[in-house]
């Protein structure tokens, strides 16, 4: 009887997990020597393959340039056609192979052995010509593939794949790659915007709505409207912050009187704000207001003057949500 569509998705996953975690045991003194290794050479790293591997080859470049080590692809069948010319002298080669016996990487190793680079295999196959001949070894051997069959690469790749950002991520431990590091190399979308936006950049294209103390009632509404902001600011004699007047605070207010003629901001000031410096960065204003439950916050300098507002709304439209 064949199984569900379901229950052969389970076994992969189930079959792919365990080939990973299996990779805990081959981690050892070879693996420090090739985080080492490259963080040491002062080159890129040049990480080639031949197949399904050239394909997670490019994947761990990507992953290796994003956390702060240089890194190119290049492809084993190519480099014996003059690709290698991209290879540097303080480059180390990355070298991807599950049987490690295919005759483009045993072209390929001899060539660049005869360059000086260091050779580092990542190959499922400990016995195999790679292996004997890599200066580092990174075994990512598998019991099985998940394919029925045992033919098309995927628990092998899968492994390569968890073997090459073990490396970034050693790698990137090493340096002290920080987020700003990485927000230097994700300058766009909602990702390099969580890690570089600050208040300063959002709040200054919002109104600065404020009214002084013996604001009335009237005008009050008029500035919270003005600002389409949801709030404005209470100011005193000094223009120091006295406190803030929501459209929340309106209705409540509204709801328990009728008596609103004689009415001035001091009367309906809410004290002791909630207020973010304008140089810290947008996602811990997210953060404040999802704490407190509040749509906005009081801009403020280091001298405690009141710069504006930031708004839930911004940070939806800066995607920082």
């Amino acid at each position: 009887m064949k199984k569900s569509l379901q229950q052969s998705a389970k076994d992969t996953i189930e079959q792919e997990s365990k080939a990973i975690l299996q990779l805990k045991d081959f981690i050892n003194e070879s693996f420090d020597a090739a985080v080492n290794c490259i963080n040491i050479s002062g080159g890129r790293v040049v990480v080639t393959g031949i197949g399904k591997s050239a394909i997670i080859a490019q994947k761990i470049v990507a992953t290796l340039n994003s956390t702060g080590s240089p890194a190119i692809f290049m492809h084993a069948a190519d480099a014996i056609h003059g690709d290698l010319g991209m290879i540097l002298k303080n480059d180390v080669v990355l070298v991807l192979s599950k049987s490690g016996d295919s005759d483009e990487i045993k072209m390929l190793v001899p060539l660049i052995k005869n360059f000086g680079n260091v050779v580092i295999a990542i190959v499922g196959n400990i016995n195999s010509y790679l292996s004997k001949n890599a200066d580092i070894v990174l075994n990512t051997t598998i019991s099985e593939e998940a394919c029925p069959n045992n033919l098309a690469p995927t628990t092998s790749t899968t492994a390569q794949m968890v073997m090459g950002d073990a490396l970034a991520i050693a790698l990137m431990e090493l340096k002290g790659f920080n987020g700003n590091d990485f927000a230097k190399f994700h300058p766009g979308g909602n990702l390099g915007k969580r890690l570089y936006l600050k208040v300063d950049d959002i709040y200054k294209l919002n109104e600065k709505p404020f009214v002084h103390q013996d604001a009335s009632f009237k005008n009050v509404i008029f500035e919270i409207t003005k600002g389409r902001l949801g709030a404005t600011v209470v100011l005193d004699t000094s223009n120091k912050i006295k406190g803030i007047i929501t459209d929340g605070d309106i209705r409540r207010l509204l709801e328990k009187t009728d008596d609103i003629k004689s009415l001035t901001a001091s009367d309906i000031v809410i004290a002791n704000p909630k207020t973010i410096f304008n140089d810290a960065f947008a996602v811990d204003a997210l953060e404040k207001m999802n704490a407190f439950n509040i749509n906005q916050l009081i801009v403020v300098n280091n001298n405690q003057q009141y710069l504006g507002i930031i708004h839930l709304h911004d940070l939806i439209r800066e995607g920082i949500i």
